[in-house]
């Protein structure tokens, strides 16, 4: 005699092990948010639409089959059944073998429960998966017979099973059970399948494998009317008719898919490069990372854009920043979102309100390179922020800018990880092609809307393939030394290291790789350990440059900082690459000596940090510079121009450039101006003057520009993809007090002949009655079942045994919470005995 299973998923979980619970939490992390007061809690939560699309949306495309095969079965289901509708009547060895790990996926997530002989989809995920005309399957089955013939006349039902060539019965239920039964037997159906027309045949292949439905005329042709006087064709609608569900998989051969896919397709190798050769290529990308972050907001570094009024950069902003890092503007908008997800820039917060760099940017700019792409790669792979989407609409067709609201995509983080994760698997220096990377992450997510080019996973994958090359986590499109251990994947197994293209034969071996998202704490431990391995394929920045007699100073590689710095402002970036060209300019010679410094401080800097001598051409032209800087003197008058020369006075006077700025003689040696310091700097400059600005105390204004920086900002925090996954700690906590709010509900009480209270109820007695009750346990050592309201006046019940009763409280041992508590006895509502089997 066989055991009879649970009657409900709440007994089904009654029945799991703290293990199997903790497996179906972490995997529906919404179920314990909050925590279910008792199993029959869980369970109905398990069972909610909302928590059954979310689940039936992270299972894999096998385990979705599944599911579907399910939801056109009997409820309840043998497992033999489901394995006909998922092997067809020849059988496949590889979906035989790969269904119980199926069954087993959708038990655990508490979408299925009950025996091999009783299997139940949960109600919801049913209604979700089967047919409707409303939501057709996406097995392309449409409704059985008895789901079709409902509204039918029984008149009608009478006629279809007579032609059938079944015997008439005497009501609608039969007659229904009887064509079922024909339909349903093989040899019989072949039979009556044989005697159809050719063109009625045919009519039945283009319904069998979806949709289901077809439309037909008031008076249909023969070959129709062949098909609808026997209840292969049923009508649902005037003019609309079915193919009903067991003719459909009769004609299939018993499968419920017209292809089912049980094992994962794996990403296919273009081509396999040697791991040194992936792990330089990706350390110069990562060099480039950092150096286009650098540029970028040193561009910003005295204010940046401004901010729109809705957020975000403008269009206009967005191309110069393109323009100033000589990149598009996709690849722009990449940047300035990661920098500003790393929290390196950010807006100012001022009347007009700009971008600028944060205080977080200098120090950032202080840690070693090796650091400073650690963190940077980090952010990438947890931030959802999502530069891609930069250019799009959102919901409401509204133009979606960098830095600007509606960017974050809460599915990003997962898609990064899980596509790095994939690179993982492939042999060392292996780089996959990107749509069998897509193909894989399809069948582990099956897209279930109808617009596949939408799909948003698809648009990460391919950004995360894109965006990994530019930050270095990926060379030559294989994932690095320094890219795997940001992922804290395992080593990988060696491959052929061998250059191979893609007409190439590859190695056919692969290892499965599973690496789960790192806490905070192990991200800490992993970006350290890929800055160790990434620290020694960084170039070491040099203390030198070499000058050239076309005044140009050639970079052969990247500077020490504070080289950098000066050069930036003694010199103009002429090119960029391997090696940065500045050209050293009448203009940019002013802007050092602007910034305080001399020509003899210009002279002893270059010749202490080039490898050349200096260039007589570069001496004379900071001579020149110097000796002419600040003979003319600019002040307020509005401003003023004074100087010692009254035939350089002269000079500017009669010079026909000076007549915008409308000078006027004060003195032999002062010149005055309606317009503003700056703009009479600016006109003397591009007349070829080199004046230098002062101060009301006559001496010289060093105009070194300030860098403007943000107050302190913290970075944008991730927005989450629903709750976080439980860890260990809470999940043992949650259990605990899930089986005890269980044992509380559950657990059998003794009731006075007069109670009349439904079961579930808080137990009421007077006060009197509970104390005494509560004396005489302690004296017994029983165990009690007691409603008990909080404070905050939630209402629980819970089973104690009373250690002390005195002063209006009550100590016991708790079995509810597995600890020893104090109540007041006017919240306890009342107590009853435990029944003697508990």
């Amino acid at each position: 005699m066989s055991t009879p299973g649970p009657r409900s998923l709440a007994e089904a979980l009654r029945l799991r092990d703290d293990a199997s619970l903790a497996a179906l939490l972490r995997a529906r992390a919404d179920l314990i948010t909050p925590v279910p007061t008792d199993l029959t809690q869980l369970a109905t939560r398990a069972g909610t639409r909302a928590s059954v699309v979310r689940a039936l949306e992270r299972l894999d495309r096998f385990a979705l089959q599944t599911a579907e095969a399910l939801a056109v079965a009997g409820d309840p289901a043998s497992y033999d059944e489901l394995l006909g509708l998922m092997t067809g009547d020849e059988g496949d060895p590889t979906v035989t073998a790969a269904l119980p790990r199926a069954v087993g996926t959708l038990r655990e997530q508490a979408l299925v429960w009950g025996g091999d002989e009783q299997l139940r989809l949960v109600r919801t995920a049913r209604e979700l998966l089967a047919p409707s005309p409303q939501h057709p399957s996406p097995t392309g089955l449409g409704p059985t017979v008895q789901e079709a013939t409902a509204g039918m006349s029984p008149g009608r039902i009478q006629e279809i099973v007579a032609t059938a060539g079944l015997t008439s019965t005497h009501d609608s239920v039969s007659a229904v059970a009887a064509l079922t039964g024909l339909f349903t037997d093989r040899r019989r159906m072949a039979a009556l399948l044989a005697e159809a027309p050719a063109q009625s045949r045919e009519v039945l292949e283009r319904l069998v494998w979806g949709p289901p439905y077809g439309q037909v005329t008031a008076d249909p042709a023969a070959h129709l009317r062949h098909l609808l006087d026997r209840g292969l064709l049923l009508p649902t609608a005037p003019g609309t008719v079915v193919l009903p569900r067991e003719v459909a998989l009769h004609l299939r051969g018993g499968r419920a898919h017209r292809a089912t896919e049980p094992l994962p397709p794996a990403p296919e190798p273009t081509a396999v490069h040697r791991p040194q050769v992936v792990d330089t290529t990706a350390a110069g990308q990562a060099y480039t990372a950092l150096a286009t972050v650098e540029e970028l907001l040193k561009d910003w570094d005295e204010g940046g854009p401004t901010v729109l009024r809705a957020g975000g950069l403008s269009v206009r902003d967005l191309k110069r920043t393109a323009v100033a890092l000589d990149v598009s503007e996709p690849i722009a908008a990449f940047w300035v979102e990661l920098a500003y997800a790393a929290g390196l820039l950010a807006s100012d917060g001022e009347a007009d309100e700009r971008y600028a760099a944060t205080p977080a940017y200098d120090e950032w700019l202080e840690q070693p390179a090796a650091q400073r792409w650690a963190g940077l790669a980090q952010t990438w792979l947890t931030a959802t922020r999502t530069a891609g989407v930069v250019g799009g609409r959102d919901a409401k067709d509204r133009a979606l800018s960098a830095l600007g609201p509606g960017l974050d995509r809460s599915a990003a983080p997962e898609v990064r990880h899980r596509v790095l994760t994939l690179l993982a698997g492939l042999p060392e220096g292996a780089a996959p092609s990107p749509d069998s990377v897509l193909d894989r992450l399809r069948w582990e997510r099956p897209l279930r809307g109808p617009q596949q080019d939408d799909d948003l996973r698809a648009r990460l994958a391919r950004w995360t393939l894109t965006e990994a090359e530019l930050l270095g986590v990926t060379g030559r499109g294989a994932l690095s030394t320094q890219g795997r251990a940001l992922l804290g994947a395992p080593a990988p197994k060696k491959a052929d290291t061998d250059e191979k293209g893609p007409g190439d034969k590859l190695p056919v071996h692969r290892v499965p790789v599973v690496v789960e998202p790192l806490s905070p704490a192990e991200q800490a431990v992993a970006s350290a350990a890929a800055a160790r391995l990434l620290a020694p394929l960084l170039p070491e920045p040099l203390d030198h440059v070499l000058l050239q007699a076309d005044l140009t100073a050639v970079a052969p590689g990247p500077l020490q900082r504070p080289l950098a710095d000066m050069l930036d402002v003694l010199g103009d970036v002429e090119s960029k690459g391997g090696a940065t060209v500045y050209r050293f300019t009448p203009g940019s010679v002013r802007r050092a000596l602007d910034a305080g410094r001399s020509a003899s401080d210009l002279h002893a800097f270059l010749a202490a940090h080039s490898r050349t001598p200096v260039p007589q051409p570069l001496a004379y032209l900071i001579d020149d510079v110097a000796r002419k800087h600040g003979h003319l003197r600019v002040g307020a008058a509005s401003a003023y121009v004074r100087c010692d020369d009254d035939a350089l006075l002269n000079e500017i006077m009669a010079d026909k450039r000076a007549a915008a700025l409308r000078l006027r003689r004060l003195a032999p040696t002062v010149l005055a101006t309606q317009a503003d310091p700056a703009t009479l700097l600016d006109g003397l400059r591009a007349m070829g003057f080199a004046p230098a600005a002062e101060s009301a105390d006559g001496d010289v204004v060093i105009t070194r520009p300030d860098a403007h920086r943000t107050p302190p900002r913290t970075a944008p925090e991730p927005v989450p993809d629903g709750p976080p996954t439980p860890d260990a700690t809470l999940l043992t906590a949650a259990i605990r007090a899930i089986r005890a709010g269980d044992l509380a509900s559950t657990t059998p009480r003794k009731q006075p002949p007069s109670a009349t209270a439904p079961t579930g109820t808080l137990p009421r007695t007077g006060s009197a009655e509970t104390l005494a009750t509560m004396q005489a346990a302690v004296l017994t050592g029983e165990a009690l079942w007691i409603g008990y309201v909080n404070a905050e006046g939630a209402a629980s019940q819970r089973v104690i045994a009373p250690i002390r009763v005195e002063g209006g409280f009550v100590t016991a041992y708790d079995h509810t919470a597995d600890e020893v508590r104090t109540y007041p006895l006017h919240r306890v509502t009342g107590v009853a005995e435990l029944a003697d089997e508990a």
